[in-house]
């Protein structure tokens, strides 16, 4: 059993486009057979070789592994070319020399009577010999053929006109290509967006005329913005690779895409063993999906908490050389990101919080300062106690701090808020005596030292 996925190289991977390869790829593993990809690259005035690396990696980070592929159309066009000789060669296709200020007119007329805008067959019995090449479609009956997802679904001939198969330079189109390129790879089920159900019918009448069996249709609902309309750039990142920049960890935006539009129960959070045990193409729904971003934040927060910092460490290597952060020196990259997962929403919030670990800073938030360096005589007494510290552990730590507090008969916030700033620079740090535990007693005490240093400096001026 086969299914596939075929972008067209004209852009980056999109959310869409990600969804139909995540459900075209659990449903060939979950029949134990094989996910072709294929870059249908024929539009050679859109298609770009950046395109084509973007798909690529963005396959790759999200983990879609193919058993067949990239396979490339515009390495095909002879195999298309044989296809368009044989149908023309028995009358099931023609040449048509129709200028397009003839057919711009004749679409106007017909949507002026009311009449659906399409080809007259004018160049159906002309035996040219140039021109663009059109299919010969049947002029009565029905289409019927049972999509997966949608049911049942019937469309009269009349409906349909004769389609372009081949451009006047020879290329062929979209809608030939796919459905050669479909029978000779063995894909049993072509799963894609709805947006393509207008085309089955047509590429149905293909098959036929071909004498080929024909695949299994299972067409796939839209994705919606939160204001109801159709997902795009305007909702936010709709590129996969957006996402990694944002710091979203492959599995949970893939745990989300699969519940754009399918549903097991109840369930929210699925592995990605799950997904393929559990996947039915006659689970997905018919109505379109509404894509929530603060749904993805939440489950990406989930993943992240439940996360090995294995895993973590990882997804975080693209983000922290992005941040120019050097971890090769410092506390265990292990420990600091068991002690941020739990308040990290994304990886690039794990990584800006990493940063007070592996980075000195020259200056302190100015408000925050202003604010909580006000007496210097706590800081400069934990500076006391923490120098003469031998094990510089997070419980001795605490202690000190205790002992500050009890000594000056002041609360923790007095104590605690400015330790907090002094440690991070900015006041973003977790449990104080785990965080400076980490940073180490020699950064700890400098910091502290210039948090005295500013205070004295202020109160100079």
């Amino acid at each position: 059993m086969k299914s596939r996925f075929a972008p067209s190289p004209t852009g980056y991977l999109h959310i869409g486009g990600a969804r139909t390869a995540l459900f075209a790829w659990a449903w060939a593993k979950k029949q134990q057979g094989s996910f072709v990809l294929r870059i249908e690259d024929t539009d050679t005035q859109r298609s770009t070789q950046a395109s084509v690396e973007a798909i690529l990696e963005g396959m790759s980070w999200l983990a879609l592994d193919y058993d067949e592929g990239p396979f490339y159309q515009t390495d095909r066009f002879e195999r298309y070319q044989e296809i368009i000789q044989q149908l023309l060669n028995e009358d099931k296709a023609y040449y048509c020399e129709c200028s397009k200020e003839r057919l711009q007119s004749l679409r106007e007329k017909l949507t002026e009577q009311g009449e659906k805008a399409k080809y007259d067959g004018r160049c159906r019995d002309k035996k040219l010999r140039s021109g663009v090449v059109r299919f010969n479609n049947p002029l009565d009956g029905f289409v019927h053929f049972n999509d997966v997802v949608k049911g049942a679904i019937s469309i009269g001939n009349q409906e349909l006109d004769d389609l372009i198969i081949a451009r006047s330079d020879g290329t062929p189109t979209y809608n030939l290509t796919v459905v050669v390129d479909d029978h000779d790879m063995g894909i049993d089920t072509v799963i894609r967006g709805d947006d393509h159900i207008n085309n089955t019918p047509r590429q149905i009448n293909l098959y036929e005329a071909l004498g080929w069996a024909l695949p299994e249709f299972a067409h796939l609902p839209m994705i919606l913005g939160t204001d109801g309309a159709r997902l795009s750039k305007r909702h936010g990142a709709v590129s996969v690779m957006a996402y990694r920049d944002e710091g979203f960890l492959p599995d949970a935006l893939l745990n989300y895409l699969v519940r754009l539009g399918w549903s097991h129960g109840d369930q929210e959070v699925f592995s990605i063993d799950e997904i393929v045990a559990l996947f039915e193409l006659k689970n997905i729904n018919k109505a379109p999906a509404s894509f929530n971003p603060e749904k993805l934040l939440w489950l990406n927060q989930a993943y992240i908490k439940s996360a090995s910092a294995e895993y973590l460490i990882e997804q975080l290597d693209w983000h922290l050389k992005r941040q120019l952060i050097d971890t090769s020196t410092g506390p265990s990259l292990e420990a600091v990101v068991k002690h941020l997962q739990t308040r990290s929403k994304t990886l690039v919030e794990m990584a800006d919080g990493m940063k007070m670990f592996y980075q000195d800073f020259a200056t302190f938030d100015a408000a925050l300062a202003q604010k909580q360096f006000k007496d210097s005589q706590p800081i400069e007494l934990l500076f006391n106690k923490l120098s003469a510290l031998d094990e510089w552990l997070a419980d001795n730590i605490k202690e000190q701090i205790k002992q500050v507090c009890s000594e000056l008969d002041i609360g923790f916030g007095k104590i605690g808020q400015p330790f907090r700033l002094a440690l991070s620079g900015n006041g973003n740090a977790g449990n104080i005596d785990i965080v400076a535990e980490l940073v180490g007693q020699k950064r700890t005490l400098a910091r502290l030292k210039m948090a005295l240093d500013y205070m004295a400096q202020s109160g100079d001026e």
